[in-house]
């Protein structure tokens, strides 16, 4: 997983922070998002006040670490109402950036857990990547 800044070097809008890298795990996320996983948990956020709460507090999160990120770089934060990365925080779009924010802050995100927790375990075997 890799942290980007929050502007291209143009100044150009790039609300994604959070990036999963490694081709294994993408490659398993892809056939999630291909099983039509995203479409049931953005349904399970009108029905379930709870869950949304929790998916409104990571897309809080993921704008206060964006704009973090923005300082360090001396760039302009993107607005506050931008639409964060995977959807946040009104539907579930990407569950690449879901789970790549959910590693880099383990407990934060409701639905880039589920998403990890459905994963078949590719790291048992060894490492991402090999040489």
């Amino acid at each position: 997983m890799v942290e980007t800044a929050p502007r291209l070097p143009d100044g150009s809008p790039f609300p994604t922070l959070f990036y999963l890298t490694c081709p294994k795990a993408a490659s398993a996320i892809g056939t999630l998002e291909a099983s039509g996983l995203m479409r049931e948990m953005t349904a399970r956020l009108a029905e379930d006040p709870d869950l949304a709460a929790a998916y409104r507090t990571a897309h809080e999160d993921y704008v206060s670490r964006r704009d973090k990120a923005a300082a360090e770089d001396a760039l302009e934060p993107l607005p506050r109402d931008m639409q964060t990365a995977g959807g946040m925080p009104d539907r579930v779009k990407c569950l690449h950036a879901l789970v790549g924010h959910e590693l880099a802050v383990p407990g934060i995100n409701p639905f880039g857990r589920e998403a990890l927790d459905m994963l078949p375990e590719w790291w048992a075997e060894g490492p991402c990547c090999r040489d």
